[in-house]
């Protein structure tokens, strides 16, 4: 079984994932919303990787209480539900875009643009890892 992670942004979603023994996950791909509809994008990847389950990061404030970011993840995540017959899993993911910048910078990749084409794939292998950190 496979597990799908998804940072979602209302620009572009992050994609990752996971080994078939849940350990490791590894960053996919970022789908442009503007560029193609991310439900079927999903869709497609959950089929063509036998994914049985969906994380989905959850953007919840740093006092833990639930802002506008994350209502309108919700509603994503709803019509995801409606499209995909798996198991949906939200997670936290406080500062998992910061961590993913920090990355960048150590792996020395220079330039706004080159991090903006890779730091939502990034994001979304750190609420990928931390799940399935949590499940061991």
């Amino acid at each position: 079984m496979r597990i799908l992670g998804v940072d979602y942004g209302e620009r572009k979603i992050g994609i990752a994932l996971s080994d078939y023994t849940n350990t490791i996950a590894t960053p996919l791909c970022v789908i442009d919303v503007q560029k193609s509809d991310p439900i079927k994008e999903i869709d497609n990847i959950v089929k063509e990787h036998d994914i049985k389950k969906i994380v989905v990061g959850m953007p919840i404030n740093m006092n833990g209480t639930i802002g506008e970011r994350a209502n309108i993840t919700k509603e994503f995540i709803e019509r995801l539900a409606n499209a995909v017959d798996i198991e949906i899993v939200e997670w936290d993911e406080r500062l998992s875009t910061k961590f993913s910048d920090r990355v960048l910078n150590k792996a020395k990749v220079k330039g706004r643009k080159k991090k903006k084409n890779v730091i939502d794939k990034i994001a979304a292998t750190f609420i990928l890892q931390g799940y399935l950190d949590s499940l061991l």
